[in-house]
């Protein structure tokens, strides 16, 4: 796989009044049900970083590691990117208050919450940034009760040399299908690892497609029982997985989604400029071709734009 990203091909349309005033430019897959391609546009065969989207997998990893969870909400917010929201960080709280430990174990760096109403909240209450807050916490917090339970040491626990990391990168590498491209680091300070939206997609159909009482399917089912521990009570993840039945979704900064239904297929895309707005109506477009439909596909098909605080226009796909 060795060569870098070339970049995608135009996805989706800004049009105010009748007017395209731009393009959003990305790469997008669609597998089948047996993991076959079918549709794509742009580069999928690339490296590119999956972001938080990897997190389904790294939690695959932690379980594997010995990562002492039995509660499935738990589990979930270990694979999630959460709002910071009060039920967000109280849970992250009561695992680390279990293990022994409190937030300044955590390695991602104090932040306010990522969720617009949680943000508010710390901020009319006189609250600043922390390190529980932030959205990785969860994940972070996994990754230190892996290591107490393995018996490897807690400092560094980030570092891409870490027995934890490694066994990580492991178990995404087997999932993708791909050696890992590249190594970086993410935005919360933990390793980032670079594959190709086909492998991306190949690990969720993995996932969503393995037998019950596997960890795989223990994650996913995890996730899809607690979405808004996944992201948030408006994340757009959440909402999808609450409302296409049995869709595993996850999203990743930068413009990337990966989301899988059993027996139906998987996608994963990336928008170029990392644009949100355009995120979701490429989604659909996507997920429409494999015959998925709900109502809550709909809602997300175009993303409106304003003028004068009305509507004048949207952001629609054009593949």
């Amino acid at each position: 796989m060795g060569k870098t990203y070339e970049g995608g091909v135009p996805l989706a349309e800004v049009v105010r009044s009748g007017f395209v005033e731009g393009l959003h430019r990305g790469s997008v897959v669609v597998l089948d049900a047996a993991g076959a391609l079918a549709a794509g546009a742009g580069d999928v065969t690339s490296p590119i970083f999956p972001r938080s989207s990897s997190k389904p997998m790294q939690a695959i990893g932690m379980l594997r590691s010995g990562l002492p969870l039995t509660d499935p909400a738990d589990v979930a917010l270990v694979a999630a990117s959460h709002a910071g929201e009060e039920f967000h960080v109280e849970r992250v709280a009561g695992l680390l208050s279990r293990a022994g430990l409190d937030e300044e174990a955590l390695h991602c760096p104090p932040e306010l919450p990522v969720g617009d109403a949680a943000r508010e909240a710390v901020l009319r209450s006189g609250g600043g940034a922390r390190r529980i807050q932030m959205n990785c916490s969860g994940k972070h917090t996994g990754m230190l009760l892996t290591c107490l339970a393995a018996g490897w040491p807690l400092d560094g626990y980030w570092r891409p040399g870490h027995p934890l990391q490694q066994r990580l990168t492991a178990v995404i590498e087997e999932f993708t299908g791909e050696p890992a491209a590249a190594v970086g680091v993410d935005g919360c300070g933990a390793p980032v690892l670079a594959v190709s939206l086909t492998g991306l997609a190949r690990a969720y159909l993995r996932l969503v497609s393995a037998e019950p009482g596997t960890v795989e399917r223990t994650v996913a089912d995890a996730m899809r029982a607690f979405p808004e521990l996944v992201g948030g009570t408006q994340a757009d993840d959440t909402r999808l997985m609450r409302g296409v039945p049995g869709l595993l979704a996850k999203i990743g900064a930068e413009g990337v989604i990966a989301a899988a239904v059993p027996g139906v297929g998987a996608v994963a895309l990336k928008i170029d400029d990392g644009a949100g707005r355009a995120r979701m109506p490429v989604l659909v477009a996507a997920l429409r071709r494999l015959g998925v439909e709900a109502p809550v596909l709909a809602e997300y098909a175009e993303v409106p734009l304003l003028g004068g605080g009305l509507p004048v226009g949207a952001v629609r796909p054009v593949w």
